[in-house]
C-alpha cells in the first residue's frame, strides 16, 4: 500500500471526530483491483490529486482493498488518525458496500459516513482505450465522492420489531422444503399455493437428475411432513393478492378459493419476512416450431412423463420407438432481433434433463437409436459423467448450426417424420434422421406473476425472472427488505439447486427473525414541515407508500396538513423529491448539498479541491 498525505499534523487523534476548527478528517482509499483499475487508470496520480484537499488527512492506494489486511489497515487509520469519513474508490457499491460499512462500524465510525466511489465498472472498464482520459474521470468521481463524505452526519440505523413468523409462496420443492425450514427453527410459515395440490412440476415426475430420486415420491414424503407440522399453515387454491406494513411486520392479503362453488374470501396473515418461490413456466412452443404439431413431436416435460409410464421398451401410439431425436436449446439461446420475445439466456438444466433422459430409454431396452442435435451441451460440473454414459451407451452427438436449426417434415413416403439437419463437426454435411419421435428440449422460461410481482413491488431482471441484489454475495435478497426469491422463479435451477436456494432464504430470515429485531438504512426522505403545504404529489409517485398525511400545529397555533415519512417503508429511491412543488422533501445522506458538492468535487479543475456549483448551474 502506497501513501500520500501520510499522517495529520499534529499527531493522531485517539477517537474518530472532527479535526481542529471543525474540519473533517477524510481517509481515501483507491483500489488497484488486481489490474482491473490500475492498468486503465493511474491511481497513483489519483491519489496526489488529493493532496491539495486540507481535509483530506489519508489517501493511499491498495492491491485489494476488499482485503482482510487492507480492511485491518483502514480501521487503523479510523482509530489513529482520528478520520469522520472514509472514501473507498474501487468496484460497484452491489458488490461491497456492506463490507466497507462494516469496516466502520468495527473501527468505531458511523457506517454512513463512508461513500463508495465505482472507478471500476464506470470508469476503468468503460475507458480501457484511453488511460489518461479515465484517470482524469477517476479524479473526478474520487472528489465527488469526497464532496459528499465532507457533509455525511453519523446517522443511526432504523430499528424495528419483527414477527417470527414467514409467508412462503409456492408449494413446490423449494417453497416446502423453506417451510420445513423455517418450522423446523422455530418460525411459523403460511404456505400459500396457487393450485389445489402442492408439489409443482416435480409433483409429476418418476426418477429426476441429480440424485435418481422419484419425484412424486419426494413431494408426497415433503407433503406429509409439511401438514403434520404445527407451525406450517397451507393454503392450496390460494394467492397472495397485496402487502402493507412495514419490513418485520408485513400484513400479507391472501385470497382464497374455497371450491365447491364458494366465493373467493381474503386472509390477512401478519409476518415479519416473505420468501417467493412460485417456479416456472415451461417454454410455449409455438404451432409449427420445429415441427410442433405434427404426431410424433414432443416436448421434453411430455417425453418425460411418457417415460416414468413405461415398464418395458418405449412405444408410441402402440408402435416400439426405434428412433428418437432430440433438438436442443428450444426457447432459449436466442437471437431476440431474429425471435420476437426470444430468451437469449442458456436454461441450464435441459442438456443434463435430456442426457439424463436418453439413459433412461437405454435401460428400458429395445435398441432405440437416440440422436441429440445440440448446438453445445453443457452438462456442467459433475454431470459431465452423465454424458459420457450417455455416450458408452450409444447415444450420437451431432452439433447443429446456431444459424440453421433442424427441419422437421413428415416423410410421405413412409410416414415417419424427418429431420434435416448439418453436422459443423463433418464440414456442415447435410443429415437426414428418420424418427418415430422428436423430443423437443424446451426450456424454463419465467411464469406469468404480474399481480404478484406488483403487490410486493418484486424487481424483474432482463431475462425475466425475479431479480437478486448480487448473484454471488446476497443471492436471494431482493431490494424489498424481507423479501427473498429462491428456486426457478428466479433462474433456471434443478431440483437440487432449487432446494438450496430454497435453504438460503430460509437462513436469511433467520438472521433478521430470529433476533426480535432489524435494522433498515437511515437513508430515507425527510420533510421540512414547515413549508411543506401537503399537496399528496409525494404520495402519488411513491411506490411504497411511504408518504403519509398529518396534521400538525404550526408555530402560530394554526392547524396544517404536512407530510410525513414512514421511516420504515421508504427505501431511500429519491422519486418524491423533485415532484415537491415547495422543495420540501430531501434525501438523508444524499442531501440536496451534498448533491450539490458531488457536482463541485466532479467540475473542479485538476489541482483544485472543487468549484462553485452555484455559479456554473445557477
Amino acid at each position: 500500500m502506497t501513501a500520500a498525505n501520510g499522517t495529520a499534523p499534529g499527531g493522531a487523534a485517539t477517537t474518530p471526530g472532527a479535526g481542529d476548527n471543525g474540519k473533517r478528517r477524510i481517509g481515501v482509499y483507491v483500489c488497484h483491483c488486481g489490474g482491473n483499475i490500475s492498468d486503465y487508470v493511474d491511481v497513483d496520480s489519483v491519489v496526489k490529486e488529493l493532496e491539495g484537499d486540507p481535509e483530506v488527512i489519508v489517501a493511499k492506494t491498495a492491491m485489494f482493498t476488499c482485503s482482510d489486511a487492507t480492511q485491518q489497515e483502514i480501521i487503523q487509520d479510523i482509530q489513529e488518525q482520528g478520520l469522520d469519513g472514509i472514501v473507498v474508490a474501487s468496484c460497484s457499491p452491489k458488490l461491497h458496500t456492506y463490507t466497507f460499512r462494516d469496516v466502520a462500524r468495527r473501527a468505531g465510525l458511523s457506517p454512513f459516513q463512508y461513500t463508495q466511489v465505482n472507478v471500476r465498472e464506470q470508469c476503468s472498464w468503460t475507458h480501457t482505450d484511453d488511460k489518461t482520459g479515465a484517470t482524469e474521470k477517476a479524479k473526478r468521481l474520487v472528489k465527488a465522492g469526497v464532496g459528499r463524505t465532507r457533509l455525511t452526519v453519523p446517522l443511526e440505523p432504523i430499528v424495528v420489531e419483527t414477527v417470527p413468523k414467514a409467508v412462503v409462496i409456492g408449494g413446490g420443492v423449494a417453497g416446502l422444503r423453506a417451510a420445513l425450514g423455517l418450522a423446523g427453527i422455530g418460525i411459523s410459515a403460511f404456505l400459500v399455493e396457487k393450485e389445489a395440490q402442492l408439489g409443482g412440476w416435480a409433483a409429476g415426475f418418476g426418477e429426476m437428475y441429480p440424485y435418481g430420486k422419484n419425484g412424486r415420491a419426494m413431494v408426497k414424503d415433503l407433503e406429509a411432513k409439511v401438514r403434520s407440522n404445527p407451525d406450517i399453515t397451507v393454503f392450496t387454491n390460494a394467492e397472495v393478492t397485496g402487502k402493507a406494513g412495514s419490513f418485520g411486520n408485513y400484513q400479507v392479503d391472501v385470497r382464497v378459493q374455497p371450491g365447491g362453488g364458494k366465493a373467493p374470501e381474503t386472509i390477512t396473515v401478519n409476518a415479519g419476512s416473505i420468501v417467493v418461490a412460485t417456479g416456472f413456466a415451461a417454454y410455449p412452443v409455438a404451432e409449427d416450431e420445429l415441427g410442433y404439431g405434427l404426431d410424433g413431436v414432443i416436448t421434453l416435460p411430455d417425453f418425460k412423463k411418457m417415460l416414468d409410464g413405461a415398464t418395458g421398451p418405449l412405444t408410441y401410439n402402440g408402435k416400439p420407438v426405434k428412433n428418437i431425436a432430440y433438438i436442443y436449446c428450444v426457447g432459449s439461446r436466442q437471437d431476440p432481433y431474429e425471435v420476437e420475445g426470444g430468451h437469449e439466456y442458456c436454461s441450464r438444466y435441459c442438456c443434463t434433463a435430456t442426457v439424463h433422459a436418453s439413459l433412461e430409454v437405454a435401460a428400458l431396452g429395445g435398441h432405440t437409436h437416440q440422436y441429440h442435435l445440440h448446438r453445445d451441451v453443457r452438462t456442467y460440473g459433475k454431470y459431465e459423467k452423465l454424458y459420457d454414459e450417455s455416450l458408452n451407451k450409444g447415444s450420437v452427438y451431432l452439433k447443429v448450426p446456431d444459424d440453421e436449426p433442424p427441419v422437421v417434415t413428415r416423410d410421405q413416403k413412409s410416414g415417419r417424420l424427418l429431420v434435416t439437419t448439418k453436422d459443423v463437426l463433418a464440414e456442415r454435411a447435410e443429415i437426414e434422421i428418420p424418427a418415430d419421435l422428436v423430443v423437443l428440449v424446451t426450456a424454463m422460461v419465467p411464469r406469468e406473476n404480474e399481480e404478484l410481482t406488483k403487490a410486493l413491488k418484486l424487481p424483474i431482471g432482463k431475462s425475466g425472472f425475479f431479480n437478486e441484489i448480487h448473484p454471488k454475495l446476497r443471492p436471494v435478497e431482493t431490494v424489498v427488505d424481507g423479501v427473498y426469491i429462491c428456486g426457478t422463479c428466479q433462474q433456471p435451477m434443478n431440483s437440487a439447486e432449487a432446494v438450496a436456494s430454497g435453504l438460503a432464504a430460509v437462513t436469511q430470515s433467520a438472521s433478521i427473525l430470529k433476533r426480535g429485531f432489524a435494522e433498515l438504512d437511515p437513508l430515507v426522505a425527510m420533510v421540512d414541515q414547515s413549508l411543506c403545504t401537503w399537496c399528496g404529489a409525494c404520495d402519488e409517485v411513491c411506490p411504497y407508500g411511504a408518504p403519509q398525511e398529518i396534521e400538525v400545529t404550526g408555530a402560530d397555533g394554526a392547524v396544517k396538513k404536512v407530510a410525513t415519512i414512514d421511516k420504515t417503508a421508504c427505501k431511500g429511491c429519491g422519486g418524491c423529491i423533485p415532484v415537491c412543488p415547495v422543495n420540501a422533501i430531501d434525501l438523508e445522506g444524499y442531501t440536496d448539498a451534498q448533491i450539490r458538492a458531488m457536482i463541485d468535487g466532479m467540475l473542479a479543475e485538476p489541482g483544485l479541491p472543487g468549484c462553485v456549483t452555484q455559479e456554473v448551474i445557477g
